[in-house]
C-alpha cells in the first residue's frame, strides 16, 4: 500500500521503490545494474537497492551528465526533497535527461537520474547520504547589459484584404529612459508641499487620489508622469497608459506615515513635516521599507483589465509582503549601474528560488467574462505573475529612485496574452507593459542592503529665488518648479507671474497651521541667489516672536452675576478668587479644569450657579431705613 506524507515526501529508498514504482519502471530501471531481473517486485527493488549501496551511490551519479548532477545536487542542497522543474529551467534553460519517451510524450526507458528521484520527489535517507559528496549548485546569475539600444524591434501583422494574406514585420520604436535616483528626491518635496497646501484628496474607503489630484500632482512631477496624455482615436482603442507616478506618491505617502486622511484631504502628520527639512535620501528609504509592508493596496489591482479582484477571486489572492519581499530580494541580488530586461529579470526571479505567485487559483479571475475568460486557464496565472512584477518595479520601485527605468509606450509592447480569451480588443494587458529595461541605482542598492550608506549625488542646483529689501521675492534662471511656487503661495502674496511679496498675515497663517517660521528661513536660503537681506531677516524674527507671545491655555467658562459688586466680591474672595477672574463689569471667566473647584468654593461663599433660564424679579421699593437685599447670581 503506498503511504502518503503531508508534505510528499517519500522517507527511505526502499519506501520509494517498493510503494512509488510498479514492476514494469522497476525492471527498466534495474537494467542498469548489468544483473539478472528478478521477477518479483520486491526482488527487483532489492537488486536496485544493493546496486545504490556504499560506494556505489558516488560511482552512479558521477555516471551522470552534468545538467543530471545539476539536478541532484539542486535538490541535495535545498530546503526541499522535490525536483522544481521550471525553477530548474529558469536557471539552466532546458530541463536534465529524464530518459527516451514515445511519440505521445510517454516515459519509454528512464535515464540514470531516475535512481535519485521517484515522482520528482528524492527519498529522505537518499539525500542525506548524497550530501556528504555532491557539491553545492553554481548561484543564479543574471544577464546584464552595459547600455541599451536605441530602439526595440517589435513584431507586426496585419491583414491584407486584397491578396488575403497576413503580412508581418517589425517596426522600431525609440527607448524613453527615465533616470530616478535624482527625480525622486526633488519630486518627494514638491508633492510633500502640495499635500500642505491642501489641494490632495483621496477616497475615505481606497484612499486612491481622485482625478483633480491626479492632475495636480502630475503638475509638479519633474517633465510630467511616464507617459504624456494622447489623442483618444476612437473609444474602443484609447492608447493612453494613465497616471502611474501622479497615481503612487499619494498611497506611498499614507503607507509610510508622511500623511493621513482628514476629511477628504491629506494633511502631512508630523513625521511629513518633519520631512520636509530632513535629508530627502532618508525618507524615501523609509517609505520604501514601509510600501513593502503595506496593504494600502494591492498592486495587482491596478490591472484594471482583471476581473473578480473584489469578489471571489479575492480569496485566492496571496499575502502581499511575500510578493514584494520576494521582488527586493531578488532585486538585491542584481548588480548596480547594469541594464537588466524585464524578461531577464522574471526568469532570475525564478532561478534564484525567490519566485511567487499572486493567486492561488486563479480561475475566478477573468477577463470580460467569468466562465470562457478565466485565468485560471493554462497561461494565465504566469501572465498574472509577470503583470504584477511589472506593476511593482515601474510604480512603486521607479517612483522611490530604487530603479532607472527605459520604456516604450505600452500599446503593442507585449503580445504574450493574445492566447487568452476576451483580450482581442485590449489595447495592452497593463499600463505597466512598455517597461523594457531597468537598472538599479545607487540609491536603490542602500535601500536593497547591498550598501550600509548612500553617498549622496551632488544635485546641481541654480538659484531660482531673489529675495530683495522690499520683501519681494523674485523668480531668476530657469522655470520656477511647480513644488517652488505652491511655497511661495503659502507664505507670500503673489504680485505678478514671477513676483511675491512676503505678507505678515501670511506668515503668521503659516506658522497658525503648524509650520515653524526656520522652514521658510531654510527655503528662502537654500533658493535665494543672495544672502536673505536684513529687512526680511528681521520681519521672519518679529513673525516668530509674535506668534510666541499669546498662548490658547485652553476652554474656559463665562459666569454672569446680578451685578458689578457682586463680580467684584467674587473675584476677591479668598475662598474663590484662585479658580476665577474678572472678564468686564458682571462676568468672570473660570477655566475648565476648576470648573468643579469654583463651584464648591462659591457654595462656601453662599452663593451657586444657577442652571437654564434664571428670571430675577423686579425688586420692590423699600420702605425708608430699609436694607438692600441679598445679591443674587444668574448663569
Amino acid at each position: 500500500m503506498k503511504r502518503y506524507y503531508s508534505d510528499g515526501r517519500i522517507p527511505t529508498l526502499e519506501v520509494a521503490l517498493t510503494e512509488h514504482m510498479n514492476v514494469g519502471d522497476l525492471k527498466k530501471l534495474a537494467k542498469y545494474t548489468n544483473q539478472n531481473i528478478p521477477t518479483r517486485k520486491a526482488d527487483i527493488a532489492a537488486v536496485i537497492k544493493r546496486f545504490l549501496d556504499g560506494e556505489r551511490l558516488k560511482s552512479v551519479w558521477q555516471g551522470l551528465d552534468d545538467l543530471q548532477r545539476a539536478a541532484v545536487a539542486e535538490v541535495v542542497h535545498s530546503s526541499s526533497t522535490h525536483f522544481l522543474a521550471d525553477r530548474f529551467v529558469a536557471k539552466y534553460g532546458r530541463s536534465p535527461n529524464w530518459g527516451s519517451t514515445d511519440k505521445y510524450g510517454y516515459p519509454r526507458m528512464p535515464s540514470p537520474l531516475a535512481f535519485f528521484f521517484y515522482g520528482g520527489v528524492m527519498p529522505d535517507d537518499l539525500k542525506a547520504r548524497l550530501k556528504t559528496f555532491v557539491p553545492e549548485p553554481a548561484q543564479a546569475k543574471v544577464n546584464t547589459m552595459p547600455g541599451l539600444p536605441a530602439a526595440c524591434e517589435l513584431p507586426w501583422s496585419r491583414w491584407n484584404s486584397k491578396t488575403r494574406t497576413e503580412e508581418k514585420g517589425t517596426e522600431e520604436v525609440p527607448l524613453v529612459v527615465h533616470q530616478t535616483e535624482l527625480t525622486a528626491q526633488r519630486e518627494l518635496p514638491s508633492v510633500l508641499r502640495l499635500i500642505d497646501s491642501g489641494k490632495v484628496s483621496v477616497s475615505d474607503k481606497t484612499r486612491r487620489p481622485s482625478a483633480a489630484t491626479i492632475k495636480a500632482i502630475t503638475n509638479v512631477l519633474e517633465g510630467g508622469d511616464y507617459y504624456p496624455v494622447l489623442p483618444v482615436k476612437s473609444k474602443w482603442r484609447d492608447e493612453n497608459a494613465g497616471p502611474i507616478r501622479a497615481f503612487a506618491w499619494p498611497l506611498i505617502l499614507q503607507a509610510g506615515g508622511i500623511a493621513q486622511l482628514s476629511g477628504s484631504k491629506l494633511q502631512l502628520t508630523k513625521a511629513g513635516r518633519k520631512a520636509l527639512s530632513e535629508p530627502t535620501a532618508e525618507t524615501l528609504h523609509k517609505l520604501w521599507s514601509k510600501w513593502i509592508d503595506t496593504t494600502l493596496l494591492d498592486e495587482l489591482s491596478r490591472i484594471e483589465c482583471v476581473k473578480g479582484q473584489t469578489g471571489q477571486g479575492k480569496r485566492g489572492l496571496t499575502a502581499l509582503s511575500p510578493r514584494r519581499n520576494a521582488i527586493a530580494d531578488t532585486l538585491a541580488k542584481c548588480p548596480a549601474g547594469r541594464w537588466i530586461s524585464t524578461d531577464e529579470f522574471r526568469r532570475f526571479v525564478c532561478a534564484s528560488g525567490n519566485d511567487f505567485t499572486v493567486c492561488h487559483n486563479a480561475w475566478n479571475l477573468y477577463i470580460v467574462e467569468k466562465h470562457y475568460g478565466s485565468l485560471g486557464y493554462e497561461g494565465g496565472a504566469r501572465i498574472l505573475d509577470e503583470r504584477y512584477l511589472l506593476a511593482f518595479l515601474l510604480e512603486y520601485a521607479a517612483t522611490l529612485g530604487v530603479i532607472d527605468v527605459a520604456l516604450i509606450p505600452p500599446a503593442g509592447a507585449r503580445s504574450d496574452y493574445g492566447g487568452l480569451w476576451g483580450t482581442d480588443e485590449l489595447v495592452y494587458f497593463s499600463r505597466y507593459d512598455g517597461l523594457v529595461y531597468f537598472r538599479i541605482t545607487a540609491l536603490g542598492t542602500y535601500f536593497l542592503g547591498a550598501e550600509t550608506e548612500y553617498q549622496p549625488v551632488p544635485m546641481a542646483t541654480k538659484p531660482a529665488l531673489s529675495v530683495l529689501p522690499n520683501l519681494e521675492i523674485t523668480a531668476i534662471g530657469a522655470e520656477l518648479g511647480q513644488g517652488d511656487r505652491i511655497a511661495l503661495d503659502t507664505y507670500a502674496i503673489q504680485v505678478s507671474d514671477l513676483v511675491w511679496r512676503l505678507d505678515q498675515a501670511k506668515l503668521l497663517a503659516t506658522v497658525e497651521e503648524g509650520r515653524p517660521i526656520d522652514e521658510v528661513r531654510e527655503f528662502l536660503t537654500a533658493r535665494s541667489s543672495v544672502a536673505i537681506p536684513d529687512v526680511v531677516a528681521r520681519l521672519l524674527d518679529d513673525v516668530a516672536a509674535r506668534s510666541t507671545k499669546i498662548r490658547d491655555l485652553g476652554l474656559a467658562r463665562i459666569v454672569e452675576c446680578a451685578d458689578p459688586a457682586l463680580a467684584a466680591l467674587i473675584a476677591n474672595d479668598s475662598r474663590t478668587r484662585r479658580y476665577c477672574m474678572l472678564a468686564g463689569k458682571r462676568h468672570l471667566v473660570v477655566p475648565a479644569s476648576s470648573e468643579a473647584a469654583f463651584k464648591r468654593a462659591l457654595r462656601d461663599v453662599g452663593y451657586l450657579v444657577a442652571t437654564g433660564e434664571v428670571k430675577v424679579a423686579k425688586p420692590r421699593r423699600k420702605a425708608p431705613g430699609e436694607k438692600s437685599a441679598a445679591h443674587s447670581v444668574g448663569d
